[in-house]
């Protein structure tokens, strides 16, 4: 099995400007995230980084990166994703694994588990990746997603509500969490090219709308989501200066890594 890894990257960003270059020991993150997969995940033919910045492509080939220059108007990472196979030449029947550019701790063997697990579900266009929720505060936590799937680890649904709930759930609140454990959606994916093309297309679905999150969209309009379960969490991503500084100290050995 082979497969492309494309790692989208865009420089505007509300809460950290330039995120994609954020020095991460001498390294700009973007480039230690291609870095990671390129050596971590042999069966990947190529790690491209689809930026939409001069600076952002030039940062990677200054470190041996492959990086391609995408259109800055798109509305969502999907599209960029789209306009980077075209470049690319990839086939509709080829298998692609999203890595977002602000994961320099993604696990490779997650990134192999997606795509492996999308090269074996033909009835699915999308591959995902989800784990046990332990906290009752995560469960509660509108912004950690959930998903629920069936017998053959295809999605039914996520949401950013408690899901799957039990019956009695409201008589006590959110005290204890249900058994077996709900899981948290992972945002990684492995698409089969075909479907990433026309998945900008489709019309936005009500329920995407509602929740605030685009993979519903694939569900609405009836095509399938093959969900890997992990035992064990992703490192954590970088959405704030915050989390840049945790990241930092997790690869500079001052913090557990997770």
């Amino acid at each position: 099995m082979s497969f492309t890894v494309l790692i989208p990257a865009r420089l505007a960003s509300t809460r950290l400007p330039n995120k994609p270059l954020a020095d991460l020991g001498g390294i700009p993150m973007v480039v230690r995230v291609a870095q990671r997969v390129s050596e971590g995940v042999p069966q990947a033919n190529r790690v491209v980084v689809a930026a939409d910045s001069d600076s952002i492509v030039q940062a990677c080939a200054a470190h041996g990166v492959q990086a391609i220059l995408t259109r800055q108007d798109h509305p969502s990472g999907s599209d960029r994703l789209a306009e980077a196979c075209d470049i690319l030449g990839l086939a509709d029947e080829d298998i692609v694994v999203n890595v977002q550019g602000d994961e320099p701790l993604m696990s490779p063997d997650l990134v192999q588990a997606v795509a492996a697990l999308l090269q074996t579900t033909p009835q699915a266009s999308m591959a995902t990746a989800a784990h046990a929720i332990t906290e009752v505060a995560d469960f509660a936590n509108p912004n950690v997603v959930k998903v629920v799937h069936d017998a053959a680890h295809l999605a039914l649904y996520f949401s950013r509500a408690p899901i799957s709930w039990w019956r009695d759930g409201f008589a006590n609140g959110i005290g204890s969490l249900p058994s077996p454990a709900p899981l948290r959606h992972i945002g990684i994916y492995a698409y089969r090219v075909g479907f990433l093309r026309e998945f900008p297309r489709l019309p936005q679905a009500p329920i995407e709308v509602v929740e605030a999150l685009e993979q519903l969209r694939a569900l609405w309009h009836g095509h399938r989501i093959v969900v890997h379960v992990s035992e064990h969490a992703p490192g954590p991503g970088v959405d704030t200066p915050e989390d840049l500084a945790r990241v930092r100290a997790i690869l500079a050995g001052l913090a557990p890594k997770l």
